[in-house]
């Protein structure tokens, strides 16, 4: 039995495919399905049921794979120690964001984080928070810029910044004929676009959509900020939008009348998180310094250094 094979193991559990494991591992088909016939042969047991269309673990084949999942994260803590013991800043850095922030808030610290880190490879993963709470957990990223809270006693939170919602509204709409800020009891009795579901987007305008008295426009739902911001502009409802999302470098949507609000301005709360165990903690302190250090018009919050 090696590592190899038990990551095999794995990628037949997590994909219920020989192609797609085989593909997520790197391997051609043929090779992952021998090795796994020789860790079957080895252990005397079946641990894969075998159809034309699937590839399913058989129940001691899941249990085995669960400790392999584990063994597998052990072994690339160790590597992670080495490497952070050698120089965390020129290694490679797994971070994931969700995709109401990442295609706003990259433009602004993508620059910093070359300046600050020049050798470090920095990869980017765009996922729903969901998603990226589960490749945190099991070790498939070094951490995760995610909307607060997320309640988990495993992970380290680093809290960022706090990020105001604007309201965006059709050009006809008569609160797009006067500017200034807007207190948010204007939002009483409204029906909201909202995003699909899955998106912590959606779940923070719900939020607020409590507080305030407005609620869900029945009937249309956006599967991306960019596809909810067409619609406000086709006059079809009106929306919230994270601030971010409506600054430059970002192309203002013609359509649209941004309406801040008046003080308190619903907000979102964003955090850094990762593993409280992972040897790169030094290292990813630093690092969510300078997503911290995003746009003046960001609510920056001190660090817990």
């Amino acid at each position: 039995m090696n590592l190899r094979e038990l990551e095999y193991l794995v990628a037949v559990g997590d994909y219920g495919h020989f192609g797609r494991a085989a593909d997520a591992c790197h391997v051609s088909q043929p090779t992952l399905s021998t090795q796994l016939r020789k860790l079957e042969a080895e252990l005397g047991v079946s641990l894969i049921e075998r159809t034309p269309r699937r590839a399913t673990l058989t129940p001691v084949g899941q249990l085995i794979a669960e400790r392999a999942r584990g063994a597998l994260h052990e072994v690339g803590d160790i590597v992670e120690l080495a490497r952070a013991a050698r120089d965390p800043s020129s290694g490679t850095v797994r971070v994931g964001l969700f995709p109401t922030l990442a295609p706003y808030l990259l433009p602004h610290v993508v620059g910093a984080l070359h300046d600050r880190f020049p050798r470090l490879e920095l990869l980017l993963v765009e996922e729903k928070s969901a998603t990226l709470l589960e490749q945190l957990r099991d070790g498939r990223l070094d951490a995760a810029l995610l909307a607060r809270p997320q309640r988990d006693d495993a992970l380290h939170e680093e809290v960022l910044f706090d990020e105001e919602f604007v309201l965006a509204v059709p050009v006809g709409h008569d609160l797009a004929r006067e500017s200034g800020p807007v207190d948010v009891s204007v939002l009483a009795d409204t029906d909201l676009l909202l995003l699909d579901e899955g998106h912590c987007l959606r779940d923070q305008a719900l939020s607020v959509c409590a507080t305030t008295g407005a609620s869900e426009r029945r009937g249309f739902r956006a599967t991306s900020l960019e596809t909810l911001r067409q619609m406000v502009a086709a006059g079809v409802g009106m929306t919230l939008l994270p601030r971010l999302s409506v600054e430059p470098p970002v192309t203002p949507a013609p359509g649209i009348v941004l309406r801040p609000f008046s003080a308190p301005a619903p907000r979102r709360e964003i955090a850094m998180y990762w593993r409280r165990t992972s040897p790169l903690d030094r290292f990813l302190r630093d690092l969510a310094d300078v997503f911290r250090a995003g746009p003046e018009f960001l609510g920056r919050r001190p660090a817990r250094h």
